[in-house]
């Protein structure tokens, strides 16, 4: 069987009750509480402006910015500075295979392979035991929300947590424009829910325009950002 997310804006509660229960979509709290998420990267620019940005906004309310980053294993290998500097700032990482493969398309054996050898990398320059301490309750989010559910089990069955999101900004979509995918985001998203952007090259326009001002948003009205 297969599961797969058609990728509204946000995602409706059928679609998360049709999945099994231990997949993660949002964390529903009475506090104010949104999760930041960045897929595919690191990426040299994109990443190190996004982690910018979550520090200078931290400073006007005094209340850290945290975020998960979803990272590709061959951009660890490609940068590892930029994946070393996300966990040294104490944001969380999760793995999103190596190579940002279609579950769909590859068969149950090359799927784990592909995602155990994205955690080799991010294990290897996680540097020292603090860093690496952060990788002990794995994070994994599959490429295009798609994923066979035989895989997903055996994924869990090695200890990895399934992460989805509730809110896509669609910031990689060359149709949508800045104003359209800042829209998406504040007007979709409520407390509890894991918001995805991306931290490419194609997204970093829309996520130039949309990141900050999103921020900007929801810290008026009193929510604050953390880690899952």
């Amino acid at each position: 069987m297969c599961a797969f997310i058609p990728l509204p804006v946000r995602v409706p509660s059928l679609i998360k009750w049709w999945y099994p229960s231990w997949f993660v979509w949002d964390r529903p709290k009475e506090e104010k509480v949104i999760y930041l998420s960045f897929d595919d990267g690191p990426i040299p620019e994109v990443t190190e402006w996004v982690l910018d940005t979550l520090a200078s906004m931290s400073a006007p309310t005094k209340e850290s910015i945290k975020a998960s980053f979803f990272c590709i294993g061959d951009n660890v290998h490609k940068h590892p500075a930029i994946y070393q500097r996300i966990l040294s700032e104490g944001h969380q990482v999760g793995n999103h295979t190596y190579n940002h493969l279609k579950g769909w398309q590859t068969n149950d054996a090359d799927y784990l392979a592909n995602t155990k050898k994205a955690a080799e990398f991010m294990e290897r320059h996680a540097l020292d035991k603090k860093m690496d301490a952060q990788l002990q309750f794995p994070l994994f989010r599959p490429p295009y929300g798609k994923i066979k559910q035989g895989q997903a089990r055996k994924l869990r069955a090695i200890g990895y947590q399934i992460i989805m999101y509730r809110v896509v900004a669609y910031d990689w979509d060359a149709t949508v424009t800045p104003e359209k995918c800042l829209s998406n985001v504040i007007n979709n998203t409520r407390s509890g829910d894991l918001v995805v952007f991306h931290d490419s090259v194609k997204a970093f326009k829309n996520l130039q325009y949309a990141l900050p001002r999103a921020i900007a948003h929801f810290q008026e009205k009193g929510y604050r950002f953390e880690t899952l």
